[in-house]
């Protein structure tokens, strides 16, 4: 792999890890992918010993040590620039980029009610994936539904937005991905519903509401909420 400008390193936390540079996958160990992604997901240089100490919790301070720079070693060792060093802190390198990051920028940018729509985030809806599936540490665990519940957020938001510029295709589009990201939340299966009744689509939003009834019955035992049933209450009931 080059240094040249098209071949800034890709990486991606959203549905798997991974690291490429210039479309060319990059191998890690565990222990450089586990630096590299808590890196990328604090955002901000970090001391050298909150980074061993973190990421080796239950290792001796020496061993965490070691471990640290063995992982740095290896990342080193790849042609991209990954990791910058500070003194004693590190920091992931500028050239990087991390798919959950732009997921973030692109939620926040939504969330923003002076921020006008537009094209790009429209067809910029993020992928649905979990943040690191299959990583269980408490950094990632608080990291993942920080970043989940932002992105349901926007995804309603928007849905609401493109449902007012009477534009129901993208709205739709966009309330089933917040549904696909988190099945049981009420408020992503009430904005699909809110767009068939839009449209005109009756028998929709009944077959919608019920299979969210259904899932919350089998999942977790509950019933919707009034809100919720408010919206279909009259189609049901003639």
């Amino acid at each position: 792999m080059s240094g040249r400008t098209h071949d800034r390193p890709q990486l991606n936390l959203l549905t798997a890890f991974q690291l490429t540079c210039g479309d060319v996958p990059v191998p890690l160990t565990l222990p450089a992918q586990r630096v590299l992604g808590f890196l990328a997901l604090q955002n901000r240089p970090l001391p050298r010993d909150y980074v061993a100490g973190t990421l080796w919790i239950d290792s001796s301070e020496q061993h965490a040590t070691g471990s640290l720079r063995s992982a740095l070693w290896r990342l080193r060792r790849c042609d991209a620039d990954l990791v910058e060093t500070q003194g004693r802190q590190l920091r992931l390198a500028d050239t990087v980029s991390v798919d959950s990051r732009l997921a973030a920028d692109w939620a926040r940018r939504l969330l923003d009610p002076d921020t006008p729509l537009s094209e790009l985030d429209i067809a910029g809806i993020p992928e649905s994936g979990d943040l690191l599936p299959g990583w269980y540490d408490d950094w990632v665990l608080m990291e993942r539904e920080r970043l989940r519940e932002l992105l349901l957020h926007a995804l309603e938001q928007l849905c609401g937005r493109l449902l007012e510029a009477g534009r129901h295709g993208h709205a739709l589009e966009a309330a089933h991905a917040a549904v696909r990201m988190e099945p049981l939340r009420e408020s992503g299966h009430r904005s699909v519903i809110m767009v068939h009744l839009a449209e005109g689509n009756q028998a929709d939003a009944i077959r919608q509401y019920g299979l969210f009834r259904r899932l919350l019955r089998d999942e977790l035992r509950l019933e919707p909420s009034a809100h919720m049933h408010e919206l279909v209450h009259g189609l049901i009931a003639r």
